[in-house]
């Protein structure tokens, strides 16, 4: 079935870049800099480009990232629309300040194109969760539903990708902001691992700790039967993504699939890209599920 619209994402959703282009869904990159050599967020197209970004970290240089401007997601959206009308999920507002700037150039998009329609979502999801979030979005166009019928799936849904993580390093989302400094220091004392998840405004959350890997994993787990939806018995996309840890993913993905025996289609680990590991950096492992709506800051 031919699609009635375009469906496009950015390079954060943290999918192979053969993946998401064999859904047909096109891709604005992010990139981060070094050294002040800009790099692109590479989406796994380069096979030595996650190996030099985490020897970059290894040795002691910071990757600075930056949000995208008005001028490239104008130019972006506009070689879309040429081919016909658009809908564009944006990386989640509570990462970055990104999806003002392409809301305004889809405002003077639409004044110069006036028969084309162009529609841009805030995902309020990061990294494979936002990913899981457009593959979604994909399948409801590939079986046939409008623009509108998609977006309006996308606006009431969002909020219910669960994203649940855990890092045995800190001392990123520590100089990133993202985790106070309190948490990131007691976490390298004592070897504690902070449990995170995503409020309903896509902010990190650090609400519990817990000391070591196999722990973090058991309240990884918990916490999912909690929030999945029909608990045990989930069987929606279940994917994992992680920062140069496959062990501890693996790990993870076998947990999962003991407790939970219904889950849609296995589950997909990718790896973590540049960008978001540019702010968590290595060991962190993440969890993505739909359940019931993402609680605000002040809720565990």
């Amino acid at each position: 079935m031919e699609a009635k619209f375009i469906l496009s994402c950015e390079s954060t959703v943290d999918l192979p870049y053969a993946y998401v282009s064999s859904r047909n869904i096109p891709v604005l990159f992010y990139s981060y800099s070094v050294d002040g050599q800009e790099y692109l967020d590479d989406m796994g197209r380069d096979p030595g480009a996650l190996p030099r970004f985490y020897q970059f970290l290894a040795d002691g240089k910071i990757p600075s990232t930056s949000q995208i401007n008005v001028f490239k997601y104008e130019e972006y959206f506009e070689e879309l629309l040429q081919k016909g009308d658009l809908l564009h999920i944006v990386f989640g507002s509570g990462m970055t300040p990104s999806v003002t700037n392409a809301e305004t150039a889809a405002e003077m998009l639409r004044q110069k194109y006036p028969e084309r329609r162009i529609t841009v979502i805030d995902s309020l999801c990061s990294s494979s969760g936002y990913g899981m979030l457009v593959d979604e979005a994909a399948d409801m166009r590939d079986w046939g539903y409008s623009m509108e019928e998609t977006a309006q799936w996308v606006m009431e849904n969002r909020k219910k990708v669960h994203h649940q993580f855990f890092s045995t390093d800190m001392k990123y989302y520590r100089r990133s902001g993202r985790v106070s400094g309190s948490a990131a220091t007691l976490g390298a004392i004592l070897s504690i691992c902070p449990i995170m998840r995503l409020d309903d405004g896509g902010h990190i959350i650090a609400y519990d700790k817990v000391r070591g890997k196999r722990k973090a994993i058991e309240r990884t787990i918990q916490t999912m039967e909690e929030h999945a939806q029909d608990g045990t018995r989930y069987f929606g996309k279940c994917w994992i993504c992680h920062s140069n840890c496959l062990a501890e993913a693996e790990q993870t993905r076998d947990a999962i699939r003991r407790h939970f025996l219904k889950i849609h289609g296995g589950i997909r680990i990718c790896d973590i890209g540049t960008i978001i590991a540019s702010h968590c950096g290595p060991g962190t492992v993440a969890v993505f599920f739909f359940g019931d709506e993402r609680a605000p800051y002040a809720s565990k």
